[in-house]
């Protein structure tokens, strides 16, 4: 799994116009789900996103979780990171197949539920507009071949 993960003062995702999901500060997801990836793998990447500690405490060091600040988390489906980018038109093939990566991605939200997080979501597979105030900017980049 990978995951591109932005520490946000706020994140929306449309679809058809319409927000689907919203969240005030916390943490926005964009998820990529590989061939290879199970319900450990999803478990490892909650645990993970969930306990990093990049909010800013009193003094003003990132050294604080989501929980610490009372974060939520705003979670996109994002095949796309598993882009083989070696010629100028993406290839996909890397990407788990929607029958593999959906309960995934569901998974992993499940995951980042059951440790008391509220979490909002875009649609497997929609077309979605996914709109951010980033804060920092911080963005990290998680992939489970390295963490």
């Amino acid at each position: 799994m990978k995951a591109v993960v932005t520490r946000v003062k706020s994140a929306a995702v449309r679809i058809d116009g319409k927000v689907n999901g919203a969240i005030e500060q916390g943490f926005l997801v964009l998820l990529g789900i590989g061939p290879e990836d199970d319900g450990e793998t999803c478990a490892h990447l909650a645990e993970k996103i969930a306990n990093v500690r990049v909010f800013s405490d009193e003094a003003g060091k990132m050294n604080r979780s989501i929980d610490q600040v009372g974060g939520s988390f705003l979670v996109i489906s994002q095949f796309t990171l598993y882009a083989d980018l070696k010629k100028r038109r993406p290839g996909f093939s890397h990407a788990a197949k929607p029958d593999l990566a959906e309960p995934l991605y569901e998974q992993f939200m499940q995951e980042l539920r059951a440790k008391g997080f509220a979490v909002a979501h875009g649609e497997f597979g929609a077309d979605m507009q996914v709109e951010s105030i980033n804060d920092g900017p911080v963005t990290l980049l998680f992939d489970t071949e390295e963490v």
